[in-house]
């Protein structure tokens, strides 16, 4: 990562305080976290975000970044860090930094949520939906950030500050002492109610939540040839997470309904007609529907009940491969029930 001066990264004046630099935190982290911002990047961005605000937001790190710079701090809390066991590694992770634990803790308040919920959409589709690649528009509710106040709940023109009663963490510890042994217990903060942040002026357009409900319409393409049961996945397209949080993901759940005419096995399509005996024993000419229109077979003179012709390529589309599945076509042969005297003697004369 290249070493850029902090106070540039974050867009702030070296005398700035601690509320200016986690505004500038706060607005850029939202506008390049990787889960929110595609473009390649914004995942490094990101992270030279994160590192300057680790050091910029600490008193002692941004003494000794102001008095030695980035070298100096690095220099420092590795040699000296081992002797008082500081756990400067809540930050710097081995050789790296806790980039998305900076941006939980900062938005969602330690334990918080860690991302927006996901939602499920049943689409119901019928087979000669699937014979190509289709798209389909959907209404979805779902939560969005606020763009009042762009998910902090706060209103514009003013911040989130740090809780004054578990310093941010969205956390408090409770010990209680029986005999030699204590019990520490960890219960969210109830000043707080778990963020990490509290609001002095709440957003009118949220109310401070920092989302609201909404009915978003999404198009999506349908590939050819899905069975039934087949799940699709949009990334980012579910809820928002709370608090400037990553959002969910939206699953869509492909449901065919039966159709009247046509069987389906895989890419296949199965169809089942009749003709009767005569036809059976000199042949003939059968019209019948395909998921494409209509289509004519040849059926040979002595087919037998049961047989099974093939259009090539009448199927559905195989996902995820080459061509299309086929259309069998199976033949019932009729036998007549009830004979006259004079069909019931011509009969007796072919058979003998």
């Amino acid at each position: 990562m290249a070493a850029k001066d902090y106070y540039e990264v974050l867009g702030v004046k070296k005398g700035a305080g601690k509320d200016e630099i986690k505004d500038a935190y706060r607005k850029l982290a939202l506008q390049f976290h990787p889960d929110r911002n595609r473009a390649p990047e914004a995942e490094e961005r990101f992270k030279e975000i994160s590192e300057a605000y680790a050091v910029l937001s600490d008193d002692e790190k941004r003494r000794q970044y102001d008095s030695f710079g980035r070298e100096g701090v690095y220099q420092r809390y590795s040699q000296e860090d081992i002797f008082r066991g500081a756990n400067f590694g809540e930050f710097f992770r081995g050789a790296g930094f806790g980039f998305d634990d900076i941006f939980s803790q900062f938005f969602g308040g330690g334990r918080g949520p860690g991302r927006g919920q996901d939602l499920t959409y049943h689409l119901q589709l019928n087979l000669e939906d699937l014979v190509a690649d289709s798209t389909r528009e959907i209404e979805i509710p779902r939560t969005e950030l606020c763009s009042a106040c762009e998910g902090s709940g706060a209103k514009p023109g003013t911040s989130p500050r740090t809780c004054a009663t578990c310093g941010g963490t969205g956390q408090v510890q409770k010990v209680q002492s029986a005999g030699f042994a204590r019990l520490v217990r960890v219960t969210a903060c109830d000043r707080c109610r778990g963020k990490g942040f509290t609001v002095d002026a709440p957003c009118g357009e949220c109310r401070g939540k920092g989302t609201v409900q909404r009915k978003r319409k999404i198009s999506l393409v349908i590939p050819g040839g899905l069975d039934d049961g087949h799940t699709l996945r949009l990334r980012g397209e579910g809820d928002a997470g709370e608090n400037g949080t990553p959002p969910g993901d939206l699953y869509i759940v492909v449901n065919v309904r039966p159709h009247r005419t046509f069987m389906r096995e895989n890419s296949d399509v199965y169809f089942t007609t009749k003709i009767d005996a005569i036809q059976a024993m000199l042949g003939t000419e059968v019209k019948v529907p395909t998921l494409y229109g209509d289509a004519v077979i040849q059926v040979p003179a002595g087919t037998q009940p049961g047989e099974r012709f093939t259009i090539k390529e009448r199927g559905l589309p195989r996902v995820g491969g080459r061509g299309k599945g086929n259309e069998y076509v199976l033949v019932n042969v009729e036998v007549p029930k009830h004979l006259s005297s004079s069909q019931k003697e011509l009969l007796r004369r072919f058979g003998s």
